[in-house]
């Protein structure tokens, strides 16, 4: 079965709004709708390429009205070109998108992997991929695409993580702190906090990770053999089927003398605040965690929300 977009999906893609989409599409002709039995306007997936590659060169100052009189094969070569520069991180995020809509692993490994070769790995992931994945996310919330889709994807940016992560030979600090970073039960939303065991890493830090979906009992036995530092998580939901306050709670409670970093929606997307223990603190990117990183005395206070 053909996938159906509409207009709104055409702009949450493309950036373009619809309006002038609309106008693109009288005055020029970029596209032409087809319309189901009941007469509803839609687009297909190639429109959908189709006007990624068209905002491509429009954003890159290419006029409508010169990309308009351009035959597809044209407008598709002229696309390649400026995604061949790697000028602008973002110009490959529609390029990924393309990737993941033709399921193409081999286009996505080759595209990724020149990123990191011109702009490096941490722009990479941080400016192209992870922007990238909440494009993908929230494609998946409004059903543009399906989950196998999301799963091909997040399958392959975790592996490119993993051999990030294989390739770092820092320079050994003199008094490394103990990181421990995991993910609370049920909590399966692994890329962001798999970053961070990068981040960490490349720093020269010592780092257990423990991953996806630790019981709280666990994290215990695990800091009873090896006492952290610093523990890292990240809440999408409230973990273990209680308050985010009352698990947050609870951790300062066990671990008194570890710093904890904490992030996630569920500490943003609410409109109860949650209080923060003094052994806590909050970041919301990992701009602000590498910040932290970089401070000798590990300045926590620093991100505490407002």
């Amino acid at each position: 079965m053909t996938t159906q977009y509409a207009i709104k999906d055409l702009e949450r893609l493309s950036g373009i709004k619809a309006h002038t989409l609309r106008i693109w599409e009288q005055r020029y002709g970029i596209l032409k709708p087809e319309r189901t039995d009941t007469n509803i306007r839609y687009y297909t997936s190639e429109d959908l390429k189709r006007i990624l590659n068209i905002s491509l060169l429009n954003n890159n100052g290419f006029k409508i009205s010169k990309i308009a009189k351009l035959p597809d094969e044209e407008i598709v070569k002229q696309a390649q070109s400026i995604l061949n520069n790697y000028s602008k991180e973002s110009d490959q995020i529609d390029n990924l998108v393309m990737c993941m809509m033709e399921m193409n692993e081999a286009k996505f490994e080759k595209i990724v992997s020149n990123c990191i070769i011109h702009f490096g790995f941490e722009s990479t992931i941080e400016k192209i991929v992870f922007p990238f994945m909440r494009q993908i996310g929230n494609m998946w919330q409004v059903g543009m695409i399906n989950p196998a889709q999301e799963h091909f994807i997040s399958h392959l940016v975790r592996q490119k993580i993993i051999v990030g992560i294989d390739g770092l030979f820092p320079e050994p600090l003199a008094n490394p702190k103990t990181f421990l970073l995991f993910l609370p039960a049920n909590e399966l939303h692994e890329l962001g906090l798999l970053y961070c065991n990068f981040l960490v890493k490349s720093k020269g830090h010592k780092c257990l990770y423990l991953g996806q979906s630790v019981p709280f009992n666990d994290l215990v036995s695990v800091a009873d053999v090896v006492p952290p530092d610093v523990i890292v998580t990240t809440f999408t939901s409230n973990p273990e089927g209680i308050p985010a306050q009352e698990y947050l709670n609870n951790m300062s409670k066990s671990f008194p003398n570890s710093q904890i970093m904490v992030s996630g929606r569920v500490f943003f997307d609410r409109s109860e605040k949650i209080e923060l223990p003094k052994n806590a603190t909050l970041f919301e990117s990992h701009e602000q965690f590498k910040n932290v990183l970089h401070s000798v005395n590990f300045a926590f206070n620093a991100y505490k929300p407002n």
